[in-house]
């Protein structure tokens, strides 16, 4: 492994320590019962396609947090207007009981652009999947059938706080490339 992933699995155990969290050795989280995984990032990174591949190479349950806005907030983003903290936190609301519902764990895709975002989904495991400005506009601009364009890639990135202990991903990766570099960071086990 490489000097960047075991300061990553470190960084992971000194969190575990610190918040108590059962099931951790010095390497990270055991698998456990049930676990859950943010993949955060900008519009257009593709937490979607990586989310939904993820999920279903290890047989884990996987959430949009897209699914969760609400109808106003959707329509704000669709005209670039950036969301304010009450959207975002009424969005968190409706996600974070889904989140941490027992049962199979969770790949959740979700923006999470701020600490206190990520800090208030409790993530287990959290991945950032960095991507450029020109490759994000390029994805929004091509993709169709979604509520988000390119008009609000400004605020993202401008709102977009990068987090300390979170494995890095690069966004132009093949999604398989991807799947198979989370996996072996976090010592996963596949289905």
């Amino acid at each position: 492994m490489g000097a960047g992933v075991n300061r990553l699995i470190s960084d992971l155990g000194v969190i575990c320590a610190r918040s108590g969290l059962a099931g951790t050795t010095a390497g990270g989280i055991e698998n456990r019962a049930m676990s859950r995984l943010v993949i955060m990032g900008v519009s257009g990174a593709g937490k979607t396609t990586l989310g939904t591949a993820l999920a279903a190479r290890l047989g884990w349950r996987f959430l949009d947090a897209d699914d969760f806005h609400s109808a106003e907030a959707k329509a704000k983003i669709a005209s670039g207007t950036t969301l304010d903290e009450n959207d975002r936190a009424a969005w968190l609301a409706r996600i974070k009981p889904v989140f941490e519902a027992p049962g199979k764990s969770v790949v959740l895709a979700c923006s999470a652009l701020q600490q206190s975002h990520r800090e208030s989904l409790t993530p287990d495991y959290l991945v950032h999947l960095v991507i450029g400005t020109d490759l994000a506009h390029h994805r929004l601009s091509t993709r169709a059938g979604h509520f988000a364009g390119p008009s609000i890639l400004a605020s993202q990135f401008a709102t977009l706080e990068t987090p300390q202990n979170a494995l890095e991903v690069a966004a132009g990766e093949p999604t398989a490339t991807q799947v198979d570099q989370i996996i072996d960071a976090f010592g996963l086990k596949t289905e």
